[in-house]
C-alpha cells in the first residue's frame, strides 16, 4: 500500500498548476515518534520534511501526469531544491502549491510553495519552497522491461481525483488494482 500525502485536491489545470491540502493530526502515528518527549523537553510533533516533500511531489506529479492523460509513467527523477521556513505541526493544515515550469516528452520540472494554515483563525506563512524534475520513465528508461499498466498513477490516486472532483480527468482506459 502506498502513502497518499495530500488529502484532497482544489484545483487542477492541466499542464499548469495544481492545488492540493493535507490536514495534520495529531493522530497520524509519525508524529508520535518524531520528537517525543525526552527529560529535557516536552514532546515537540512535527511532520517531518521529507513528508512535505512527498506530498509536494505527488501534488506536482499528479500536474505532470494530468498534462499528458495519465498516458505516461511519472517518477520523481530529482529534488532540485527544498527550502524550509517552519514546522508542519498537528493542528495546521499545509497547502501545497505545484506550476509546471517544463514539460516535455522526457519529463518536467516543477515549482512549488507549501504553506502553513493556522487553525485559529486561517491565517497562511510561507513553510517551504520546493522544485522537483520528474521523469517520464518509458521516455528515459530504454531497454528496461516496465508493466504495460500504470503502476505509478494507482488506484488510490484516481480515487483522489474523483473525490476532489476531478473524475473526468482519469481515463477511460484506466483498469483499477
Amino acid at each position: 500500500m502506498r502513502w497518499i500525502w495530500i488529502d484532497r485536491i482544489l484545483v487542477l489545470e492541466k499542464q499548469h498548476r495544481c492545488v492540493a491540502i493535507k490536514n495534520i493530526s495529531l493522530a497520524e502515528e509519525l508524529l508520535r515518534d518524531h520528537l517525543p518527549a525526552t527529560e529535557c523537553r516536552p514532546a515537540f510533533p512535527v511532520m517531518p520534511n521529507t513528508l512535505v516533500i512527498e506530498g509536494m511531489a505527488q501534488a506536482a506529479g499528479i500536474l505532470v501526469g494530468a498534462s499528458n492523460d495519465f498516458t505516461e509513467k511519472v517518477i520523481l527523477a530529482k529534488i532540485s531544491k527544498a527550502s524550509f521556513f517552519e514546522a508542519a505541526r498537528p493542528g495546521f493544515s499545509l497547502h501545497f502549491d505545484a506550476t509546471i515550469e517544463r514539460l516535455d516528452r522526457q519529463g518536467a520540472s516543477t515549482h512549488g510553495t507549501v504553506q502553513l494554515i493556522d487553525p485559529e483563525n486561517g491565517s497562511r506563512k510561507p513553510m517551504a519552497e520546493i522544485d522537483l524534475l520528474f521523469s517520464h520513465v518509458d521516455q528515459n528508461m530504454a531497454g528496461l522491461e516496465f508493466p504495460d499498466r500504470n503502476f505509478v498513477f494507482t488506484g488510490q490516486f484516481m480515487d483522489l481525483l474523483r473525490q476532489s472532483g476531478f473524475g473526468d480527468l482519469i481515463p477511460t482506459d484506466f483498469v483499477e488494482e
